[in-house]
């Protein structure tokens, strides 16, 4: 059984934001990044590098991205450090600027590791002078804090490709983001569940848990996406409409609020329907900035002037609020 938004509310009630992500799907996306990391620095601020697969990733790969430099910190670490004998409780700050052995793996002289003075929140003062001299930050932010997360991102005119919830599209200041074409999703998930690991403290009461042969737990979570504002390619590939509307009107019908007709999957969008319509909120999944407008997420207040009705306590409405109304230009 897959995991379900209630066991991210658990999660984020209970402050248990350490989801692992796993090296195979970190891998799917960053091949669409290859050429976008040369010379760069990469910055991972919410990662402990004795178990995180996004320090993994960019260590190994460090050479064949041709990277400047890799930052690593995350919060207050309770394990074993990866890199001494000794057991740690304080923020750790680690710096790696590649191998010069034929084989690919650091000495340990080559990798710079310092206790943080604070706590190793990434809104640290500490964290953000780090933050400031990145040109890229990947990772995996605790999901109850991505909104703060993504602000400071854009705040600092930082790239970025971090995995998140489709959930928090919906969030006003995330979706404006998306409206303004500052934000859009990655190309490796699109649909299903993803499996995270968890720490050995995670309740296991949630959906979809699953404990390996080395005891090590991990969940597996819907909706999950990268947000990135990272072009690619194919971000701007047309959606291959094959519906029409002409002839088909009865397939879909209009709002009983909204000058607007119901498209309830994205692969039924109209080829020849060139006026508002609501969308499922995957269809950002598909979304070409050329190909389609975005005008409103569920417009309770009307910016759009769209809606034709207003409903009373005395109404039972055929249909709720959309959900996204778009436009296309097709």
């Amino acid at each position: 059984k897959s995991g379900t938004n209630k066991d991210l509310n658990n999660a984020r009630q209970a402050k248990k934001d350490e989801f692992y992500t796993q090296l195979t799907d970190i891998e799917k996306e960053l091949k669409y990044h290859k050429d976008d990391l040369k010379g760069k620095i990469v910055y991972c601020n919410c990662d402990d590098p004795t178990i995180s697969n996004f320090h993994m990733y960019f260590r190994l790969k460090f050479n064949d991205f041709g990277l400047k430099k890799l930052i690593t910190t995350c919060y207050k670490n309770q394990q074993r450090d990866l890199f001494s004998t000794n057991s740690v409780n304080k923020a750790i700050w680690l710096e790696y600027k590649g191998t010069k052995n034929s084989n690919g793996i650091p000495d340990l002289k080559e990798i710079r590791v310092k206790n943080l003075k604070g706590n190793g929140d990434f809104r640290s003062k500490e964290c953000i002078a780090l933050l400031k001299q990145a040109d890229i930050i990947s990772t995996n932010p605790p999901f109850s804090l991505f909104r703060e997360y993504v602000a400071q991102l854009i705040k600092y005119d930082k790239k970025f490709l971090i995995i998140g919830n489709i959930n928090a599209t919906s969030y006003n200041k995330i979706f404006k983001l998306i409206k303004e074409n500052k934000i859009w999703l990655g190309q490796s998930i699109h649909s299903g569940d993803r499996e995270f690991g968890v720490p050995d403290d995670y309740p296991l009461n949630a959906a979809g848990i699953r404990i390996d042969e080395n005891g090590k737990k991990y969940i597996r979570v819907k909706g999950v996406r990268w947000f990135t504002n990272m072009d690619t390619k194919e971000r701007h590939a047309d959606l291959i409409l094959y519906k029409t509307y002409k002839g088909h009107e009865a397939e879909y019908k209009k709002y009983d609020n909204y000058d607007a007709i119901n498209v309830d999957e994205t692969k039924n969008i109209p080829e020849d329907y060139l006026d508002v319509m609501g969308v499922p909120i995957s269809f950002l999944d598909k979304y070409n900035p050329e190909q389609f407008e975005i005008l409103r997420i569920t417009d309770r207040q009307n910016t759009s002037g769209l809606r034709t009705k207003k409903y009373t306590s005395k109404d039972s409405p055929n249909f709720n609020d959309l959900n996204e109304i778009g436009r296309a230009h097709v």
